[in-house]
């Protein structure tokens, strides 16, 4: 929150409905993946196997997301927005985690449901984490023509050495 006090004035943002478009999946995917209340059958079967080396891994895929979700938002720092915008004096980040992936948060997000969906062993989990990958690619694409408006080759560039949410492999 203290972060959030700190970012740059917006200079264009993504219309209000628009934003139902990608915040809907993502509501629905935190909503299936923590909501013990929902019982369809199916839903809690237990798919996985109860094992302490998956734990573990679930435990760290999820702490790892969440960290490199946390660098990422740090590392962007006054360009930061919760929604699809363009702040006044916007700079193109392309060192620490923007230098693996343009949209490092929304990976972090990505590799820490993973782990969470692990960690539950419930069909539910590859469901959220459809739903969250939908809405997040949705998200990342508004951005892209926000990015792309405001930056043009320069942002050409990045992206043609850049994954998106998951790292290109250069050979």
């Amino acid at each position: 929150m203290l972060a959030w006090l700190r970012t740059k004035r917006t200079q264009e943002r993504a219309s209000f409905g628009s934003r139902f478009l990608y915040g809907i999946p993502v509501v629905l995917a935190f909503f299936l993946l923590f909501n013990d209340n929902i019982r369809y059958g199916w839903f809690e079967l237990r798919v996985l196997p109860k094992s302490t080396i998956l734990q573990a891994t679930a435990v760290a895929l999820t702490a790892a997301g969440v960290a490199f979700a946390i660098w990422a938002r740090f590392y962007i720092g006054q360009n930061w927005s919760s929604a699809v915008s363009v702040k006044v004096d916007h700079q193109l980040i392309r060192t620490g985690p923007y230098a693996w992936v343009r949209h490092p948060i929304y990976s972090g997000f990505l590799l820490a449901m993973v782990g969470t969906a692990i960690a539950r062993r419930e069909p539910r989990g590859i469901l959220a984490f459809a739903l969250l990958w939908f809405g997040l690619w949705i998200k990342s694409r508004m951005e892209e023509r926000f990015m792309l408006k405001t930056f043009g080759a320069e942002y050409e560039d990045y992206s043609r050495s850049t994954g998106a949410l998951i790292p290109k492999v250069h050979f």
